[in-house]
């Protein structure tokens, strides 16, 4: 066999690879598009909907603005894309399963698929416990703050850059039972360790919270504390996990 048809031989899984993961992902841009351009005369509503939480906090003599000539309608854009992105996460998470799921050993995938469907849903109820509990705190914080000759009306782009930053932050902050329990169930630490660094785990919470939320304690707070205790939830769903393990290992002629 000569040295270029060794090369060729070599270098085919890798083209294969990378040919699926394009194919992948032009899946996801696709459904992205799909879903925008199904919500797209939705746009103001969506915004609307968004919006509320900071409409129902405003004096009555008071509403938002906008700024920019172009914000009226870029804004809306803007906010429909995200959801749209947000929506069809499902979809993306399941694309990146079925690109890695081939080399994953069938213990693997048993264990992999739970994982990814606790991801959605965490994710997700980051986001609702963002709108529905933290925002009206901010807002009302933020709204009864302000001095009485000052006017309080929010930039609608300035106030969508602000929510979306908030979402993420709580969707991602969500996420940290898994990250957790992939910690413990890799080997990489076991309960036991993971519960004795509690205090710098409760600091960087504390840290994160400052970094990605607006400077105002309440909002700092609110995503600081349930990261604490989705972290607890990660190392007791560990322990059961380690505990379920042993107990097979012994079974185990």
């Amino acid at each position: 066999m000569t040295d270029d048809s060794q090369q060729d031989m070599q270098k085919q899984p890798l083209v294969q690879h990378l040919i699926e993961l394009r194919s992948r992902l032009l899946y996801c841009v696709l459904a992205v598009l799909v879903v925008f351009l199904a919500l797209f005369s939705f746009a103001n509503n969506i915004y609307e909907f968004v919006a509320q939480p900071l409409q129902a906090l405003l004096p009555e003599s008071s509403h938002m603005i906008a700024t920019d000539v172009a914000s009226p309608f870029l804004t809306p854009f803007k906010l429909t894309l995200f959801t749209s992105v947000f929506l069809t996460i499902p979809f993306i998470f399941y694309q990146i399963w079925a690109f890695i799921s081939p080399a994953m050993y069938n213990k693997e995938k048993r264990l992999a698929l739970p994982l990814l469907g606790s991801s959605i849903l965490l994710f997700y109820a980051g986001m609702a416990f963002a709108y529905y509990v933290v925002f009206p705190m901010v807002f009302g914080f933020f709204t009864a703050a302000a001095p009485d000759s000052v006017s309080v009306m929010t930039d609608i782009a300035s106030y969508q850059n602000f929510v979306i930053k908030l979402f993420f932050a709580f969707g991602a902050a969500f996420e940290i039972p898994v990250a957790t329990f992939i910690m413990i169930s890799a080997g990489l630490f076991t309960p036991k360790q993971l519960a004795g660094k509690r205090p710098y785990v409760i600091v960087a919470c504390f840290v994160v919270g400052m970094l990605l939320t607006p400077p105002d304690i309440i909002s700092q707070a609110m995503l600081a504390l349930p990261m604490w205790v989705l972290f607890e939830l990660g190392i007791i769903f560990g322990r059961l996990f380690t505990k379920e393990r042993s107990e097979q290992a012994k079974d185990t002629p």
